[in-house]
């Protein structure tokens, strides 16, 4: 291989540069940079470089990394972002690269806590009308505050995990005793996961204007989700095992840091919230994150997070208002991504109407929800300050329980 440096435009182009952790079949897990079609090994190119970041990078998580805080992520994209455009690296660069996809990829990071919220006024809005017609389609506190609720962090998986349907109680009599077995309607859920790399201490909240510098990056996030169970079972809890079977997320974490040319202002909200979740303008940020779920391969919706009425800076202000604190590796996601009209709906109980309305696909087969065999893609870009952002992807595979 002779290296290049792709474009500004190009996927996983000189402005991406995400941290992802290879299982080489050459020797032990390691951090890894994506740089077009190849994957940088950045323990090897540390140390041709002699820089100090060398234990960092030989890992199986990026949680070392994380551990540096903000200013030490900061100062490893620096070094990275320098070294890849230096010439007189091209040498290290090459000998430190190899094909992507040639070796799978791990979890990228070591999951302490995670939680969910339900940010888009859009999806709640539908999700009311489908599941409760004659409530409001909102609840009243909905626009007070971020609501959410706590996953499970042992299932959350790589992209590429398969993912087996889950079983559980429903009820699909209303007039009849619920019934055990698998999930007939499992759905998907378009989100975008932050992932926190500094920790924050009990008993303090952390604030609209520290937000920022706790959240390391983004990963690209499917809460897939098993409706009948959750419909029966959600009340007055919210949700359990319809959810906590699984969640999955992209192998490559895009530093916050690359998306500062994605900002844009936080949505008008009203009535005005509380003083904690208020701040300024620039404090309540939204993102320009451009996003498309595909059903085997085909194209059923492209979301716009832009469209999110909560920022992730107020879904971490309202986590630990409380005095919640803050651990490396905690991951919290946006809840699904939809928007004004179904060609830009996060979930297929949206885009079906609860199944009334199923998708036709291109080789007539139509869905109200997944079947056994079913592959679900994630993927998305960002226009950033010097150059598009890849997000890259997230897909999974539905398989049959056998139980």
């Amino acid at each position: 291989m002779s290296w290049t440096l792709p474009p500004p435009d190009a996927d996983f182009g000189p402005a991406t540069l995400p941290y992802g952790v290879l299982a080489p079949d050459d020797g032990p897990p390691r951090v890894v940079t994506r740089i077009g079609d190849q994957v940088i090994d950045l323990a090897a190119l540390a140390s041709a470089l002699g820089s100090d970041l060398v234990e960092v990078f030989a890992s199986d998580s990026l949680n070392p990394l994380m551990g540096l805080g903000p200013d030490g992520w900061r100062a490893a994209r620096a070094w990275l972002s320098a070294a890849v455009a230096d010439e007189s690296a091209r040498d290290d660069l090459e000998a430190a690269a190899r094909p992507a996809g040639s070796e799978p990829m791990l979890l990228p990071i070591a999951v302490a806590d995670y939680v969910d919220f339900y940010a888009s006024e859009h999806h709640a809005s539908n999700v009311g009308q489908l599941f409760r017609p004659s409530d409001p389609s909102l609840p009243p506190n909905w626009r007070h505050l971020p609501i959410g609720y706590h996953g499970r962090a042992g299932t959350v998986v790589v992209s590429g995990t398969d993912v087996i349907r889950p079983q559980g109680q429903r009820r699909p009599d209303p007039q009849a005793p619920p019934v055990f077995g698998s999930s007939v309607r499992l759905d998907i859920e378009c989100e975008v996961g932050f992932v926190v790399g500094a920790a924050s201490t009990l008993g303090r909240p952390v604030t609209l204007a520290e937000a920022a510098d706790h959240i390391f990056g983004v990963v690209l996030l499917n809460d897939w989700s098993a409706r009948d169970i959750q419909a029966w079972e959600y009340v007055p809890l919210g949700p359990f095992l319809g959810k906590s079977f699984a969640t999955s997320i992209s192998a490559w974490v895009v530093p916050f840091e690359a998306l500062d040319g994605a900002r844009v202002p936080g949505p008008d909200q009203e009535p005005p919230v509380l003083p904690y979740l208020a701040g300024t303008s620039d404090e309540r940020f939204g993102l320009d994150l451009r996003l498309e779920i595909l059903v085997n391969g085909q194209v059923v919706s492209s979301p716009h997070y832009t469209d999110l009425y909560w920022s992730p800076a107020q879904m971490l202000a309202h986590m630990t208002v409380n005095g919640a604190s803050l651990r490396v590796g905690d991951l919290f996601g946006s809840g699904t991504v939809s928007g004004a009209d179904r060609s830009m709906f996060g979930s297929l109980l949206e885009l079906t109407w609860n199944g009334a309305e199923p998708i036709r696909f291109a080789d007539g087969s139509t869905r109200g929800f997944l079947e056994d065999g079913d592959i679900v893609t994630l993927r998305g870009w960002s226009p950033g300050a010097v150059g598009r952002v890849t997000l890259g992807e997230v897909n999974g595979r539905v398989v049959a329980n056998e139980a």
